[in-house]
């Protein structure tokens, strides 16, 4: 599986960013589905999963309420919308593939390169 994460930018704290990762292959469906952060200096972290038939999600205390993950089978897509932006948010973000969805990154076998959301004060 090969994974294109898109649609980061610059956005002022308390607007909103809508990320997509795009994958190839025809077993898009099969797999859980993830986001995930890492800010300067820091370890990357979990954001959200979503399993393969969107039935279950996971997220990260810090977004929830703010953030939604999604996915459309058909169009080998996964979504992130993101609502409530907060500078702490500020990070690359990278989408993720693999047999489990849950609240850590441990079920992700495949990484895709992240794409930069910066969010201003």
């Amino acid at each position: 599986v090969q994974l294109q994460a898109s649609g980061g930018g610059l956005v002022q704290a308390g607007g909103s960013l809508r990320l997509f990762c795009a994958a190839s292959g025809r077993t898009f469906s099969s797999y859980a589905m993830g986001w995930f952060r890492q800010a300067l200096g820091k370890e990357r972290e979990f954001v959200a999963t979503i399993s393969w038939s969107g039935a279950s999600t996971y997220y990260a205390d810090s977004v929830k309420g703010r953030f939604t993950i999604s996915r459309d089978n058909a169009k080998n897509t996964v979504y992130l919308q993101m609502n409530s932006l907060k500078p702490e948010d500020t990070a690359v973000h990278y989408c993720a593939a693999g047999l489990r969805a849950g609240e850590d990154m441990y079920g992700m076998d495949y990484w895709g390169k992240g794409t930069l959301v910066t969010v201003s004060s």
